[in-house]
């Protein structure tokens, strides 16, 4: 693998048949100063590693392969946003043992030094606020939405992931796949 840090992310995919309601959903929300998540790329983030040095890497798929993981019904309904008055991300809430599995990634990952992640709250991210006055006007459009549900699915894999930043937002690659025991 790539001597170069990677900048990775373990997560959960949503189904491509919720897209459609996903881009509904950010139509809605449109607005100057708030930049969209592109609706194929929304997913919910199950632990944020940051940059990995490539010697590593091999290292950290081995670790996260001993997952132990059974699939699990999911439920994605709610809109919010974090972190409060001052939004700066808005979400689509996930209901189902995400938390769960979030702790067995930690307890795979920590032994070589990844941080445990207190306070995990499972969500889709569909937009970040880059102006606070926008920020504001949010707020009454997600009030009106709040009870949203998008439906239930199997989660029966996870993946790990490569983020790469540009100007036109990141970029999201599969680095590995982890299927259900």
């Amino acid at each position: 693998m790539s001597e170069r840090p990677l900048r990775c992310f373990v997560a959960v995919e949503l189904p491509s048949e919720m897209q459609g309601q996903i881009m509904d959903i950010q139509q809605g929300l449109a607005m100057p100063g708030v930049r969209m998540v592109r609706p194929e790329q929304v997913h919910i983030t199950i632990k944020f590693l940051g940059d990995v040095p490539g010697q590593r890497l091999d290292d950290v798929l081995r670790a996260i392969s001993k997952v132990p993981f059974q699939p699990f019904s999911a439920r994605i309904e709610g809109l919010g946003a974090f972190p409060g008055r001052s939004i700066r991300v808005v979400w689509l809430g996930a209901q189902g043992e995400f938390a769960q599995l979030a702790r067995a990634v930690d307890d795979a990952l920590q032994p070589m030094g990844f941080p445990r992640q207190d306070g995990f709250q499972a969500h889709a991210t569909l937009a970040r606020v880059k102006d606070p006055a926008a920020g504001k006007a949010l707020s009454a459009r997600l009030a009106g939405q709040a009870g949203i549900c998008l439906g239930t699915f199997l989660v029966d894999r996870f993946f790990l992931k490569k983020s790469t930043l540009t100007s036109g937002g990141p970029i999201y690659e599969d680095l590995a796949q982890f299927p259900s025991i």
